[in-house]
C-alpha cells in the first residue's frame, strides 16, 4: 500500500474567500472514540442570544466560584431521524463508501432527494468505519419558515466495530434526542456558515489600511497587485465575497439542555425568530451564523485536557424583552 500523504500545512487565511457550497456543512474530522458506542454530532438551528448568570466552573479563573455574567446562544434542537447506515473501507486514497442500509419510515426525505428503492444494501463482511445519515425534522419548529429536512453524514464512534453495527442498527429509523447525544458540561464544537456579506472593499474584507489622503484617486485601495509578473497572485488582498462561508468555532461548552422552552423565550419571543417551542440547548459564547441558520455540533476535537464539569450550575437566565419594550 502506498503511503498515504498528508494536506499541505499552515494557515491560508480561509481562502478563498468564495461563498459556501451548501448551507449544511460538511465534517471531515471527527474526535477519538470512546468507551461506548454513540453519535458523535447533531445539529440543531439558531434562535438568538441571551445571557444567563452562572457559577464560574473555571478554577484559575480570577471569578472562580462567583456568578459572572455569561453570553450564551441558543439553539432550537428538535429531534433528528435516522435514515440509512453508511459502511466505509480504507484505501490508500483515503475512506470509500462501501454500501449502505436504508430505513422504510424516510417519506419526509422525499421533498429532499430521490429515496433510495432498494432499502437493503448488500451483507458486510467487513468494514473500517460506520456512520450514519440522519436529517432534521424542521417542521416541528415555528421559528423557522423551512419545512425541508437538511440531512447530513454523523460518524458512531465508542467501542468495536461490531458494537458500533449493533449501536446503529438499534437506532435505525428512529429518532435520536440532543439528550442521546450530548450532557450538560460538555465541550463540543459548532461548525456553521457564518452571515454573508455581499460583495465588499479590500479594506472591509481584509483590514487593510486606508491610503494617505492626497493619494491620486482613491483611498479605499491597495498599493499595488504585487511583483511584476504576469499574473496577480491570490495572496493579494482584493475586493470579492465576503461573508457565508464555512467556520468552526472550537471548545464550545454546553451550558444546559432543556425541554420547555418557556424558560429561556424572552418577552415577545426572539428577534426575526419567535417562541422555541422544542428542546434546546445554551452554549457558552456565540456561534457562526445568522438567526434561523443551522448548526452544526460536534464533540470536541481539540479539547484533550482541561476542566470536567458535570453539571454548570445557572442562578439566573434572562427572559427579558430584545425588542426594547
Amino acid at each position: 500500500m502506498v503511503q498515504h500523504s498528508k494536506p499541505k500545512r499552515g494557515s491560508h487565511a480561509f481562502s478563498p474567500r468564495k461563498r459556501a457550497s451548501r448551507e449544511t456543512p460538511r465534517i471531515k474530522s471527527w474526535p477519538r472514540d470512546g468507551d461506548k458506542p454513540s453519535l458523535q454530532g447533531f445539529a440543531g438551528y439558531k434562535a438568538g442570544m441571551t445571557h444567563v448568570l452562572v457559577v464560574d466552573y473555571r478554577p484559575t479563573s480570577t471569578t472562580s466560584g462567583q456568578e459572572v455574567f455569561v453570553p450564551v446562544t441558543v439553539l432550537e434542537t428538535p429531534p433528528m431521524k435516522i435514515a440509512a447506515i453508511r459502511f466505509y473501507e480504507y484505501t490508500p486514497y483515503g475512506f470509500k463508501t462501501k454500501t449502505e442500509i436504508w430505513a422504510d419510515n424516510v417519506e419526509e426525505l422525499k421533498a429532499r432527494m430521490p429515496i433510495p428503492k432498494k432499502k437493503k444494501g448488500k451483507e458486510v463482511d467487513s468494514f473500517d468505519d460506520i456512520r450514519v445519515l440522519a436529517y432534521t425534522e424542521p417542521w416541528k419548529i415555528t421559528g423557522i419558515p423551512k419545512k425541508v429536512p437538511d440531512i447530513m453524514e454523523i460518524r458512531i464512534g465508542g467501542g468495536d466495530l461490531q458494537q458500533r453495527l449493533e449501536y446503529a442498527q438499534s437506532i435505525l429509523g428512529k429518532e435520536i434526542s440532543i439528550k442521546d447525544v450530548f450532557k450538560e458540561g460538555e465541550m463540543i464544537d459548532a461548525i456553521a456558515v457564518t452571515k454573508g456579506k455581499g460583495f465588499q472593499g479590500a479594506v472591509k474584507r481584509w483590514g487593510v489600511k486606508l491610503l494617505h489622503h492626497k493619494n491620486r484617486k482613491h483611498r479605499r485601495m491597495i498599493g499595488t497587485l504585487g511583483p511584476w509578473l504576469s499574473w496577480v497572485r491570490p495572496t493579494v488582498p482584493q475586493a470579492g465575497q465576503m461573508g457565508y462561508h464555512k467556520r468552526t468555532e472550537y471548545n464550545k461548552r454546553i451550558l444546559k439542555i432543556g425541554e420547555n422552552g418557556e424558560e429561556i423565550t424572552p418577552s415577545g419571543g426572539f428577534p426575526h425568530y419567535g417562541i422555541v417551542r422544542n428542546e434546546y440547548v445554551l452554549l457558552h459564547g456565540s456561534v457562526p451564523g445568522s438567526v434561523k441558520r443551522l448548526i452544526r455540533m460536534r464533540q470536541a476535537v481539540r479539547y484533550l485536557k482541561g476542566v470536567k464539569v458535570e453539571k454548570p450550575e445557572i442562578t439566573y437566565i434572562s427572559t427579558t424583552s430584545k425588542q426594547g419594550v
